[in-house]
């Protein structure tokens, strides 16, 4: 069972950023990298983007929305592939995309607050 989460977890990281169409989601990143720098969006445990303070204005919350839309179809491939659920795969993602946070980065690991690297 774990040797495929971190195959989901491997595969979820790989083929992120080509989940959604290219001009579309280099804008949503862009946007979201410099939320990220700025301590208002960070990682979550489940393998989704979640706001560390407010909410942002709303196109940033588009693009959130987007990257999230995303990683959840990646999640669900990746789960009819390998055999585990949408949320291992996202869990095993998270876990990954932690390892990978710059120093300064915010995630929120499972059930815990906010927490920067």
């Amino acid at each position: 069972m774990m040797r495929k989460l971190f195959t989901a977890a491997a595969i979820a990281v790989s083929l992120g950023a080509a989940s959604a169409p290219a001009l579309a989601q280099s804008a949503a990143k862009a946007q979201v990298d410099i939320a990220k720098t700025a301590g208002v969006v960070g990682e979550q445990a489940d393998g989704y983007l979640g706001f560390v303070s407010g909410t942002g204005d709303a196109a940033l919350q588009a693009a959130v929305r987007e990257i999230n839309a995303g990683r959840a179809a990646v999640y669900r491939d990746i789960a009819g592939k390998t055999g585990v659920t949408p949320e291992a795969a996202g869990q095993a993602a998270a876990r990954q995309l932690f390892e990978r946070l710059p120093a300064g980065a915010w995630y929120k690991p499972a059930g815990g607050g906010w927490t920067k690297k």
